[in-house]
């Protein structure tokens, strides 16, 4: 055992009954509130008015958001479009008034503010049945990802692998999903592919405890199976711990730097990476040991004779 000397020793598998008590807890917080509440859709997902102008000179784009806000679009998201003189304004529908109306309205507000300094670019309507579609194929997108996700793991590893990384994985979106419906923080585009992004993650941190999990299994055939995923995990735990801080200084500073557009993928990523990191170890790797894989599910049998059989 010197070879693990050097490696924590924490009985991770021991607390399970405790962490699937959490997960389920949080699973039943997040589904209640996104049945009951839903999700603040942004204007990706419902439709809306989108405004296109340049100014003069460069612009900060908060001011701007300031100067609506206080026009009453309390809602509108105002990004840098091309040049720090461009910028680009999404404002979601509103029933008492048409697309034109509200155009002419942000620019009323923009024109009293800045003075023959805005010009009109062009306005879209992105109408509702565009938001359904991009609903209706965002979910679609994320179905098919767990499917070959599914797929793979079963074809590498073996089936009940793959059922425990399939089910870490839909824990990780359905937590996060619900973090930002519990809150109502706005789920556009960008968070959809936030919560793609985290489950590309964390089916690579799931991988690289399965990954370990086997070779163990295969060099520690005095150990029972709860022991070998403890090793296994404590192995790989410095690694996951590493990667997942270096990965959170990223997205800290994207989420305080980056500007409020891009707040939400910052904080879906944050979220997910975080959740992620504890499901690798105790969704996925629980879940294969309460589906009881055993050693004998990843070492191969060697049949009497064979070995004299494969000789040249």
């Amino acid at each position: 055992m010197k070879i693990f000397k050097r490696e924590s020793s924490i009985d991770l598998m021991g607390k399970r009954r405790v962490a699937q008590l959490v997960s389920l807890l949080l699973i039943v917080v997040s589904l209640t509130s996104i049945i009951t509440r839903g999700l603040n859709f942004g204007i990706d997902f419902t439709g809306g008015t989108l405004v296109e102008i340049g100014y003069q000179t460069a612009v900060d784009p908060s001011e701007v958001r300031t100067v609506l806000q206080q026009a009453g679009f309390e809602d509108a998201m105002v990004q840098s479009f091309g040049t720090a003189r461009d910028l680009l304004i999404r404002l979601a529908p509103r029933a008492e008034l048409s697309s034109a109306q509200i155009s002419s309205k942000v620019l009323d507000a923009l024109y009293q503010a800045y003075p023959d300094k805005v010009e009109m670019r062009r306005v879209e309507f992105v109408g509702p049945q565009v938001g359904d579609e991009l609903t209706e194929d965002g979910g679609l997108a994320m179905i098919y990802a767990l499917a070959g996700i599914l797929i793979y793991v079963a074809l590498r590893f073996e089936k009940r692998f793959a059922v425990g990384a399939v089910m870490a994985l839909v824990h990780d979106v359905i937590i996060t999903i619900g973090f930002f419906s519990v809150l109502q923080i706005e789920f556009d585009l960008s968070v959809l592919a936030a919560v793609l992004a985290v489950i590309g993650y964390s089916l690579n941190d799931t991988i690289v405890v399965f990954d370990r999990i086997r070779e163990n299994f295969r060099k520690l055939r005095k150990m029972d199976t709860v022991s070998v995923m403890n090793v296994s995990i404590n192995q790989t735990l410095s690694r996951t711990i590493i990667t997942s801080l270096t990965t959170m200084l990223v997205l800290v500073a994207l989420f305080i730097f980056g500007g409020e557009i891009i707040h939400g993928f910052s904080t879906a990523l944050i979220v997910g990476i975080f959740v992620g990191t504890y499901s690798s170890i105790y969704v996925a790797s629980a879940a294969v040991l309460m589906l009881g894989v055993s050693k004998a599910d990843l070492i191969p049998v060697v049949k009497e004779g064979q070995s004299i059989d494969d000789r040249p």
